[in-house]
């Protein structure tokens, strides 16, 4: 199986422009210099990945947790996509996870075992594993 996303960059770095696309047709949009690395609106490649990421996890807590006999009402992750500089460049230098579940039966404890474990086995942390993550859990 192989998912698909494509870009494409016209110009340079600052003044130019950019286009993603995912191959399912489910999103596409512009990026650029602005929306990267300064204030500006739109879509930036830190945002999809930390959408991947919050998806994927989600995802996974939930199947993690209906395994154990606890199917989620809900499973709501934000992931913050830290950018940062050293001497090559710029880099992403965390990602912080922040997970809110609604679980009915689950003790927070419990929940908190499951999300560490979702944190360290779901596809997408595993790809990010040279980043440092931090996971922050709690329930409704």
């Amino acid at each position: 199986m192989a998912r698909q996303a494509i870009a494409e960059w016209k110009g340079d770095l600052k003044g130019g422009k950019g286009h993603v696309k995912l191959g399912s047709g489910a999103y596409e949009g512009d990026y650029s210099f602005s929306t990267r690395f300064e204030d500006k609106p739109g879509a930036n490649p830190e945002e999809l990945l930390g959408a991947a990421h919050a998806g994927c996890f989600s995802m996974a807590l939930a199947n993690m947790l209906a395994g154990a006999g606890h199917v989620a009402n809900s499973v709501h992750t934000t992931a913050d996509v830290h950018l940062g500089k050293d001497d090559n460049g710029f880099l992403i230098t965390r990602i912080d996870l922040t997970v809110v579940g609604d679980v009915p039966g689950v003790d927070l404890a419990t929940f908190q075992e499951h999300a560490e474990k979702a944190k360290a086995g779901c596809i997408i942390s595993r790809a990010l594993a040279a980043t440092n993550m931090t996971l922050k859990a709690s329930l409704k």
